[in-house]
């Protein structure tokens, strides 16, 4: 509920995404609200042994935030856990990691998006299993993706504008859309599989018909075309929390050269 625009926000679900020392006792946090979008927030005293916001403030909890102030930082003024989600741990912790350096990298302050907040609490939630991650993962990008503008039709070529043929193979370009591949293209799906895919963009609940769609999400084909797309437009070669996973599954391997690869690799 607003009670001034911007001026005074209270009881807004919210999500830390990062947060940094402002001094020995506060903190600045990047948080992403429902109705307010990306906001930054200075949390005064909230690293204080004593604060009861202390356990509150961290990424991936969902949080209902109080704050004032019209300027570019505000003012946190209340924090709350909002129940129903723990903190992940491990590699799910990691993916969450992931989920908010893509808002951060790709969403503008200020900007909000109320369907693609809701979005993104149902891939944190789903975070946790691992039979699902992988699938929200997906989900999710496609979503933010189409919400920015930047997610080419998947019913048709991109240059050509031709209707897809189901059963020969497509590669998505980040700048060109859906554009025929050969068959030995590893990095390509078959038309019919992008079909599935726009058309639950399409239905009224888009995550869940994305959800129906698992098969497809899991492909590494679709990984990699997404990949490219939020590379492009983030202006990333990789990002931190990938080569992070990367590093954390050298230390868990001794002796291996490189991590292990392929089928549990679900960060872009």
């Amino acid at each position: 509920m607003v009670t001034r625009r911007r001026a005074r926000v209270h009881d807004e679900p919210a999500y830390v995404l990062h947060h940094h020392a402002w001094s020995e006792s506060s903190a600045i946090l990047e948080v992403f609200s429902r109705h307010h979008g990306r906001v930054v927030l200075v949390g005064k005293g909230v690293k204080r042994p004593t604060s009861q916001y202390r356990a509150v403030l961290l990424p991936l909890l969902p949080l209902r935030l109080d704050w004032s102030g019209e300027a570019e930082v505000r003012t946190l003024k209340a924090a709350q856990y909002a129940g129903g989600q723990v903190l992940p741990t491990g590699e799910a912790l990691l993916a969450g990691y992931y989920l908010n350096e893509l808002l951060l990298r790709l969403l503008m302050r200020d900007d909000p998006h109320p369907a693609l907040f809701d979005h993104y609490a149902a891939a944190v939630a789903a975070l946790p299993w691992p039979e699902q991650r992988a699938v929200a993962l997906r989900a999710f990008e496609l979503l933010l993706l189409r919400t920015l503008g930047w997610l080419p039709d998947l019913g048709q070529e991109g240059v050509r504008l031709l209707p897809l043929q189901p059963n020969h193979g497509y590669r998505l370009h980040p700048d060109a859309g859906l554009l025929p591949a050969a068959d030995i293209d590893t990095a390509a799906l078959r038309g019919g599989h992008w079909q599935r895919l726009q058309r639950a963009l399409q239905a009224a609940d888009a995550w869940s018909a994305l959800l129906r769609c698992a098969d497809v999400l899991t492909q590494p084909a679709l990984r990699q075309g997404l990949a490219a797309l939020l590379h492009y437009h983030s202006g990333m070669t990789r990002f931190r929390t990938h080569a992070l996973l990367l590093a954390v599954r050298r230390l868990a391997a001794p002796g291996r050269s490189s991590a292990p690869a392929a089928s549990s690799d679900t960060l872009s």
